[in-house]
């Protein structure tokens, strides 16, 4: 396999909150990938000492070890487990019923060894998963439940809170393990498949904020010119942008953290 993965922080005055992985046993039993984006509070009183690059670490660091070593679960059960697992870490000194608790949206996929076998995916909230095709199209798995909300319903971070985690609004990986039920979830055959992909929506805004192109395009600058060059594409628009040049003006943050994973089978 060929694994291609890069990494940026939105700003240089904050840690990167993001967490990437990928597992590729020596048993040949196949793959696994895991991509995090932690959700920055918007104030430091979230009820948990910990901060999100610990909660991130501690997730995703159960996920990857859990999607190699129990292939017997599903992916929402491993997620459900990771959950559980980070949780009790802090559960004895935070206050993990506090709506901003440390949490993140999750990607996982994870593929059989050879042709004959399958990917499964994993989805929650507003990161994307990627399946490229030999013939070069692309399918897109989404969990589309935070673009379907009504702008005003996000304006402003107490309106967002109400809708977090709640029924009607949208979900994320926080304290709760019955959330991974929540996720967008399946499998498909490995069969005629090039790569899967994952990004954090610092990086999908190349497509889905500035539409400088389409899933399928976004594939191939990921293919021929690596994680790193689609970052430093979507920095140069978000630069323009915050210059007035753009046309757009991002959501939230004019930097986000960006992070991309590239596995061709």
């Amino acid at each position: 396999m060929r694994i291609d993965a890069a990494s940026a922080p939105g700003s240089a005055q904050r840690p990167n909150e993001d967490w990437i992985s990928v597992s590729l046993p020596a048993s040949g039993q196949g793959g696994s990938l895991v991509v995090l984006d932690g959700v920055t509070p918007p104030r430091d009183d979230a009820g948990c000492v910990h901060d999100v690059p610990w909660f991130t670490a501690r997730l995703g660091g159960a996920l990857i070890e859990l999607s190699g070593s129990r292939r017997d679960l599903t992916l929402r059960d491993v997620l459900a487990e990771g959950i559980r697992r980070t949780a009790d870490a802090h559960r004895g000194t935070c206050d993990l019923s506090h709506v901003r608790t440390p949490q993140a949206t999750v990607v996982l996929a994870r593929w059989g060894d050879g042709p004959d076998g399958v990917v499964e995916y994993l989805v929650l909230s507003d990161s994307t998963l990627l399946l490229e095709s030999d013939d070069g199209s692309v399918t897109a798995l989404l969990d589309d439940r935070l673009d379907r909300l009504p702008p005003e319903a996000l304006r402003t971070h107490a309106s967002a809170d109400a809708l977090r985690n709640a029924e009607g609004g949208f979900f994320t990986a926080a304290a709760d393990p019955a959330v991974a039920a929540r996720a967008v979830a399946g499998s498909v055959p490995r069969a005629g498949l090039r790569a899967v992909a994952a990004l954090t929506d610092g990086a999908s805004r190349w497509v889905d904020l500035f539409a400088r192109g389409d899933w399928a395009e976004c594939a191939a600058v990921l293919r021929k010119e690596g994680a790193r060059a689609l970052i430093d594409r979507v920095r140069a628009l978000e630069t323009e942008a915050v210059a007035g040049r753009g046309g757009v003006v991002p959501r939230w943050k004019a930097h986000d953290d960006a992070s991309a994973v590239y596995a061709e089978f």
